[in-house]
């Protein structure tokens, strides 16, 4: 072979060696991704919950055909509502400063904080919305982030906020109608907020050994080891005690 032909096949070589190189690199980071699958569970009999009377407000008890309730400990067969699950030891790198490509939504409708529980990461976007006809006064009252109320009249357009710093849970109040709840929970990295059923999901963790945490409004924080092994998801299941 000739100088010029062995010049040839070593460019070749070598460039059929950067294209495997690129078209596996991907793949590997996406499938290196794993998940934690979980059940959260109330062991005991659910605390009763209280009716709310929205009869000063007709224009939100007509939305509901039945009586509503508190949602301090809420979810079906046996299963927690409403929990957050999040990686609070552990979580390093972009995985640790990650934030979710679309906001995460607090609609006021029916007089009632939808969803219940927000989870969200610091600096990412949340849209609070107002669905109903009549005014609300959205009040965090955070401990670790800044403290604001603002008024939003029927018809407004969506705003949008951020929160600067983990925090587990800001309790959020309508400085109008007082029944109204909301808890939103400031965390970093891979986040769930369980079902009805209690079910689970945190996706895109990286593979390691961390500490998942649950926390719920009622019962508190536990804690549990994990640990994830590339593309395979590991499970973590949590159970409170009624009182």
């Amino acid at each position: 072979m000739t100088t010029r032909g062995k010049f040839t096949l070593l460019l070749a070589s070598l460039a059929m060696v950067a294209l495997s190189a690129l078209l596996v690199s991907e793949p590997v980071s996406a499938a290196g991704e794993g998940k934690v699958t979980g059940t959260i569970k109330l062991d005991g009999t659910a605390p009763h919950q209280k009716p709310i009377d929205m009869s000063k407000e007709p224009s939100c008890a007509a939305q509901h055909s039945t009586p509503i309730t508190t949602e301090t400990v809420m979810g079906s067969n046996g299963g927690l509502q409403n929990v957050v699950i999040y990686i609070s030891e552990g979580l390093s790198g972009a995985a640790a400063t990650a934030v979710a490509s679309q906001p995460q939504e607090i609609n006021q409708k029916g007089c009632q904080y939808l969803p219940h529980v927000v989870a969200i990461n610091p600096n990412e976007d949340m849209k609070v919305l107002n669905s109903d006809q009549t005014s609300h006064n959205i009040h965090p009252q955070p401990k670790n982030n800044h403290e604001w109320n603002k008024s939003q009249p029927p018809g407004a357009a969506p705003f949008d906020v951020k929160w600067e710093a983990e925090e587990v849970a800001i309790p959020v109040k309508c400085n109008i109608h007082p029944w109204m709840r909301g808890y939103i929970a400031v965390v970093k990295g891979p986040y769930a907020v369980s079902d009805d059923k209690g079910n689970f999901t945190l996706n895109n963790v990286p593979p390691g050994s961390y500490t998942l945490t649950a926390w719920q409004e009622t019962y508190g924080t536990q804690t549990q080891k994990v640990t994830v092994a590339a593309g395979k998801p590991a499970t973590a299941d949590f159970t409170y005690k009624a009182k």
